[in-house]
């Protein structure tokens, strides 16, 4: 990791963290939705999904950027994780791309820190200890590769998803 880089694993709503910028597990729509992704709307306010409007649809893998309106962090970046199918619809790599997509915005956008959910966890039913692998591996990559953002949060919504991360990043 490049020098004064750092991880952390915290169990919270994603909404109440102090960091730059929170990425949202979003669907393709943009449009607000279920988990992290409609509390992350219901939190920025109505702001958020008007400007998500002018985005038009966000593919699988990718990642858009908006204003974090009333939420604390200043952006949030939306990003639309693969369905589990079994593994066998390039769902990892579809994974890895929301990681390394959402890094990429975070870096364009000058963002130091930045706080991820278990992205694809929730109802697209990724399998969790095969998502935190992907998510660890591919943070700590990016970490190595580029300046921006220096410290990333894993934000959990339960203690059982945080040892998962915490135990992920001790063995790799």
């Amino acid at each position: 990791m490049q020098s004064g880089s750092k991880i952390d694993v915290v169990e919270a709503d994603i909404t109440s963290l102090n960091v730059d910028a929170i990425v949202n597990a979003a669907n393709e729509s943009l449009l607000g939705g279920s988990g992290v992704d409609g509390a992350i709307h219901r939190a920025a306010g109505p702001e958020l999904l008007a400007e998500c409007r002018t985005l038009g649809a966000c593919p699988t893998g990718e990642a858009r950027i908006t204003r974090g309106y009333r939420l604390p962090a200043n952006f949030v970046i939306h990003t639309v994780g693969p369905v589990w199918r079994n593994g066998h619809h390039d769902e990892p790599i579809l994974l890895a791309n929301c990681y390394r997509n959402s890094l990429r915005l975070a870096s364009e956008n000058a963002i130091r820190s930045l706080a991820f959910p278990a992205i694809s966890c929730g109802v697209y039913a990724y399998p969790i200890e095969a998502a935190v692998s992907i998510a660890v591996r591919e943070v700590r990559l990016w970490l190595d590769a580029y300046a921006l953002p220096k410290r990333i949060v894993f934000c959990c919504f339960t203690a059982i998803v945080a040892a998962q991360y915490r135990r992920a990043l001790e063995i790799s």
